[in-house]
């Protein structure tokens, strides 16, 4: 066992990736027993029951999140504040930040595998809204979305699943998402200071603010992100029309957006973004509604992690 020789805590969402998490507990159970790695099933219906029966246990003890980013993400406070241990079996609708691991949804064996491995120090970032209490932040693993990306991501919970299907994956629902928001398009103008210096002043329809490289099920919006080098990567995109945004979309796919004129790419240890009306939010892929701003800093180190390749 890494770090300790308890079991792992394994904090089941069993409604990640549409219920996809509870229907394969069975199979992946059966998985962990034949790796010989002992756990303690901790069911819980929000969070905040996971962080608080969490917070009942050995600090030392490590944690399995099964689900996908939305999961780890409601988990963070307890794990920044306890400094135990993170390992994650992806079977969420977005598992951006596996994905970008190598992990797949599905392969519990490669999953399983990588637990035994010592801790990987990853940073973390911390967020607060504009206009909230100065010791009011959250803690975030892979990134957040003001605009057009926090946009789509509050649509996908309405994607009529008759059109493609039961149980749909992350990528097919942020693409009929993406459709669907292009029709109300929004562009206002954006204020970016980086380590509390001005960069961009001007219009815009989306800016992302990134620990991890990729979201909505693989879009790489921040192909050149390191969540070990202590540092933010920020993407955004200008005054883009509907068909130019759309065609951009493919470019992101691949992550060769970064060389388009009208899409602005830096890095900073801290971040503030303004905007002159309030856009849609997301952060780790849960949507705020509405924000005029927030201020992100970097945290380097904040998260052992079990999971790295």
């Amino acid at each position: 066992m890494p770090l300790s020789s308890l079991p792992f805590a394994v904090v089941l969402n069993t409604q990640a990736g549409s219920g996809l998490a509870g229907r394969e507990w069975p199979r992946l159970k059966a998985e962990l027993d034949q790796h010989g790695l002992p756990h303690q099933l901790l069911q819980t219906g929000s969070a905040q029951e996971a962080c608080w029966a969490l917070a009942q246990l050995p600090p030392e003890q490590p944690v399995l999140a099964v689900g996908g980013d939305g999961t780890v993400y409601g988990l963070l406070p307890e794990l920044r504040h306890s400094g135990r241990a993170l390992g994650v079996v992806p079977l969420g609708s977005g598992n951006d930040f596996a994905g970008m691991l190598g992990l797949k949804p599905g392969d519990f064996g490669a999953a399983l595998g990588r637990l035994s491995r010592p801790a990987t120090a990853f940073d973390l970032l911390e967020v607060q809204l504009e206009g909230e209490a100065p010791d009011e932040w959250m803690t975030l693993l892979n990134g957040l979305g003001m605009g057009f990306d926090a946009q789509i991501t509050a649509l996908m919970n309405d994607v009529p699943k008759r059109l493609l299907g039961v149980h749909l994956g992350g990528l097919a629902r942020y693409l009929w998402a993406a459709l669907d928001g292009l029709r109300h398009l929004e562009t206002e103008h954006l204020e970016v200071l980086l380590d509390d210096q001005p960069w961009y002043s001007g219009p815009s329809c989306l800016v992302a603010v990134m620990n991890g490289r990729r979201y909505g099920g693989g879009f790489l919006i921040a192909p050149q992100a390191n969540p070990q080098d202590g540092l933010i990567d920020v993407v955004l995109g200008s005054e883009l029309s509907r068909s130019a945004l759309l065609l951009l979309m493919g470019r992101v796919l691949r992550g060769t957006h970064l060389t388009h004129p009208l899409v602005h790419h830096a890095r900073a240890r801290k971040v503030s973004v303004y905007w002159t009306r309030p856009m849609y939010a997301h952060l780790d892929g849960d949507v705020l509604g509405r924000q005029e701003g927030m201020h992100i800093q970097v945290v380097p180190g904040g998260l052992k992690f079990l999971s790295s390749s």
